[in-house]
């Protein structure tokens, strides 16, 4: 399976008309009309999700576009993470394809806690890499009994003579049996709740941690259980403060949230390009799909989801970069990043349903692109905080 062709078919390129809004500055105009082009070059086959993600890494690393992963302190693009370019990338590389961005994602998500928090050395060894390509990251915050509810987390890390015992397990992880370290969070005082919680650097190979136990989903995506099991971390491991990995998670997090309203927004307008498409194409009846007004309703119900989605897109990665607070972010913001995440996803869905719908008997043939949409865009409402959270976010702040 070929992730998209170049020429695309029937000319769908995203548009960068939405550049113009003023929650964008001049090198945000710059970049987008480039990536569009670089995206619209790759081919890469998917049929093996593993491999087709380290070919996406290698590819974005080549591109440049992993620069944005990082500060230009350790070989990033901009002197700090820029959330605005975050979700340029994000949405531009969802609209060719949902992996690419998950690759692309992935690298900034695993090595956050990192440029956040991490000790000199531990930046120097591997922002560097990220940004290169050379390393691949992963994020391992969930359990089997700990997902939304983080402070409920089982594994635990008991200091030793030296550093560190990690013991428990970590599941749903994203580049789970294929990244090359992982930041893990557990927990260093056990009845501490949250407050218990610290971030560790564990690299792939490290001695006691098992990570073949693959997880297989309907759209296919490198996931994977951690098994630790008397794994035994140097002191050095440990990234940011003892017992502050809570807050350092929400930082990480906070700052790639928008980024996945982004990729929800991505979906949603290459679902919806494809459906204007096939509307004018389709013959019904003597005239065209695009003819009959039921259609055009429909379109312009879709249009105005969209619409909805990307301007609480664009406005939480403007706060978030226009903060002062970098990383933890504002109560504001928080709440700006809830309204993204929560709209853009649930958006994305029912303009991808409506889509398909559009399609008929052939938008549920394995194989075309609106079938992937629909399978690729179910999991975004689910995870980065599912929707039932950003409704809690969003109501705990109208309490205040």
């Amino acid at each position: 399976m070929v992730a998209f062709e170049h020429p695309h078919p029937h000319g769908l390129v995203p548009s960068t008309a939405h550049l113009e809004l003023p929650f964008f500055d001049a090198h945000h105009r710059q970049m987008a009309p480039e990536l569009v082009a670089w995206s619209a070059q790759q081919q890469v086959d998917e049929t093996d999700d593993r491999a087709a993600c380290r070919d996406w890494v290698q590819r974005l690393a080549g591109g440049g576009w992993l620069r944005y992963c990082v500060p230009a302190a350790h070989g990033g693009a901009l002197p700090a993470l820029d959330s605005r370019s975050l979700v340029i990338l994000r949405e531009t590389l969802a609209f060719h394809s949902p992996l690419a961005d998950f690759a692309f994602a992935m690298q900034g998500l695993g090595s956050g806690a990192i440029t956040l928090a991490g000790t000199p050395a531990q930046q120097a060894a591997y922002l560097p890499a990220v940004a290169a390509g050379r390393k691949i990251a992963a994020f391992a915050l969930s359990e089997p009994d700990a997902g939304s509810d983080v402070a409920a987390m089982a594994t635990q890390a008991v200091p030793v003579a030296a550093g560190y015992r990690l013991n428990g397990s970590k599941t749903w992880i994203s580049n789970g049996d294929l990244a090359d370290f992982y930041v893990v969070f557990a927990k260093t005082e056990p009845h501490a709740g949250a407050r218990g919680i610290s971030a560790f650097i564990v690299d792939a190979r490290h001695p006691g941690l098992d990570s073949h136990e693959h997880i297989h989903v309907m759209a296919p995506h490198p996931l994977a259980t951690l098994r630790f099991n008397d794994c035994t971390l140097p002191a050095e491991a440990l990234v940011g403060p003892l017992h502050g990995g809570f807050k350092l998670a929400m930082q990480t997090l906070d700052i790639f949230r928008a980024s996945v309203a982004a990729a929800a927004l991505g979906m949603a307008r290459r679902a919806f390009a494809e459906a204007v498409a096939h509307a004018k194409r389709r013959q019904m009846f003597g005239q065209t799909l695009a003819d009959f007004q039921l259609t055009q309703a429909r379109l312009g119900e879709m249009s105005a989801l969209i619409e909805a989605a990307a301007l609480l897109t664009y406005r939480a990665a403007w706060q978030r970069d226009c903060s002062h607070t970098r990383g933890a972010g504002t109560p504001a913001y928080t709440a700006a990043a809830a309204s993204a995440k929560l709209t853009a996803t649930e958006n994305a869905q029912r303009v991808i349903d409506m889509a398909l719908q559009m399609f008929g008997g052939r938008g549920v043939q394995v194989g075309q692109k609106i079938e992937s949409l629909y399978r690729d865009i179910r999991s975004l409402r689910i995870y980065e905080g599912a929707s039932e959270v950003q409704l809690l976010i969003l109501g705990k702040a109208a309490l205040r």
